[in-house]
């Protein structure tokens, strides 16, 4: 399958994508081995007027920029100055909106995950929680800016893309709240833009 193209991230509306971003596949290629899982869980941040984005008041640092990238690209950030936490940037150049991943069900390369994760077997956790994601996955917050749109060649090259176009989930699947961890958002903390699946 190819990645999504990038028209997909340049629709305007990060929450409708945050939503069909639900069980689509994330993958990685990091040297020569490809790793990935149905993504079953979102969270929308709304740019400059969204008081959790790292864009709010329209902040734009070196580690931000890429959010005001033309969509279909990585970025990924340090939290607490351990986990790389990835995310998807939508919309139009200028318009720093992003989906943050925050779980997937692993489907591919699950030996490989398991090894990143210092793991000997799958448990119900496995994949659950946005450092989780990147870990097992292999993402890096020195990946932030790679172009998601460009699957890289099998064995050839490191990349990290989604596919699954044309794949939707029904909205009556869909479980709806508020996101995680932004306590400091004051009345935007309590917006329903967290969206999962049942993996």
């Amino acid at each position: 399958m190819n990645s999504l193209p990038r028209s997909f991230y340049l629709r305007g509306n990060v929450v409708v994508i945050a939503k069909e971003l639900l069980g689509k596949t994330l993958l990685t290629q990091i040297d020569g081995t490809i790793t990935g899982g149905i993504i079953t869980e979102t969270e929308a941040y709304a740019g400059i007027t969204d008081r959790a984005s790292h864009a709010f008041g329209n902040r734009r640092t070196s580690r931000t920029e890429v959010m005001y990238s033309e969509g279909g690209k990585a970025y990924v950030y340090l939290c607490y100055g351990i986990h790389s936490l990835f995310n998807v940037v939508t919309n139009n150049k200028d318009i720093p909106h992003a989906v943050l991943i925050r779980s997937i069900k692993p489907t591919m390369g699950i030996e490989t995950m398991l090894i990143r994760s210092g793991k000997r077997f799958m448990d119900k956790e496995f994949g659950n929680g946005p450092g989780k994601v990147s870990k097992i996955l292999g993402i890096h917050y020195n990946q932030s800016g790679m172009d998601l749109t460009k699957k890289p060649a099998l064995n050839s090259g490191n990349g990290i893309w989604i596919e699954g176009e044309g794949t939707l989930v029904q909205p009556e699947s869909i479980i709806t709240g508020t996101r995680i961890g932004v306590d400091y958002a004051g009345q935007d903390a309590f917006l329903p833009y967290r969206f999962r699946i049942e993996p």
